[in-house]
């Protein structure tokens, strides 16, 4: 693909000022959010499942989570981990500022695989991963805990800067997120798509089991 032809569909979906505005607190804070690209898959995503209970992993300054709530019903609740408190609270601005009811976002201040075990199975329409790379491979069997058959689970940095494309690169972020990559092709209850958008979203269904 052209450089000019990502471009121009990575901002097919127009961002809006609050979304500029917690970019600009990402920046302040050293946190990388995810591209508008992958912000508007996110969004389709929770459109699509009609999703009225999402996890994600990273909060970041509320960029992910603003896409997701824009796309989830309207009394679907965003659970949102981030290890740094302060993160959370300037994503909380975000959330304010975009309109959105607090009892809405449910933050939770924490390391994703301390919190992760405490939800509830088979709750959730949707996880997003974008925490520690390194434990991608961990999230994944988490999030097929928590998903219902039929929910999605979605990973970022999925591409990881060019580097999980390239097999001489072997440092520990890109053979985690290459071996989860084939990890998923491989499970038999997921149906996968790896979609070239921002940095890579790897995402898979888990499909309906029949009833034992």
């Amino acid at each position: 693909m052209k450089p000019a032809s990502w471009s121009y569909a990575e901002s097919f979906v127009a961002e809006d000022d609050i979304l500029a505005a917690a970019r600009s607190r990402a920046d302040e804070v050293g946190v990388a959010p995810v591209g508008s690209g992958v912000g508007a898959a996110l969004r389709f995503l929770a459109s699509v499942l009609d999703a009225r209970a999402v996890v994600e992993i990273g909060t970041g300054t509320g960029v992910s989570g603003l896409w997701l709530l824009r796309g989830m019903r309207a009394d679907g609740v965003l659970t949102t981990v981030d290890i740094e408190a302060e993160h959370q609270r300037l994503a909380k601005e975000t959330f304010t500022e975009a309109g959105i009811p607090g009892n809405r976002a449910r933050t939770i201040a924490g390391a994703g695989l301390d919190v992760l075990p405490r939800l509830t199975d088979g709750h959730y329409d949707l996880v997003f991963c974008d925490g520690d790379k390194r434990e991608y491979a961990a999230y994944l069997k988490e999030a097929l805990r928590l998903l219902r058959p039929g929910g999605i689970v979605a990973f970022d940095n999925a591409l990881w800067h060019d580097r999980v494309a390239d097999p001489a690169q072997r440092d520990e972020e890109t053979v985690t997120i290459r071996d989860l990559g084939r990890t998923i092709l491989e499970h038999e209850a997921l149906v996968p798509v790896l979609l070239p958008v921002g940095d890579g979203l790897l995402a898979a269904k888990k499909e309906w089991a029949p009833e034992a």
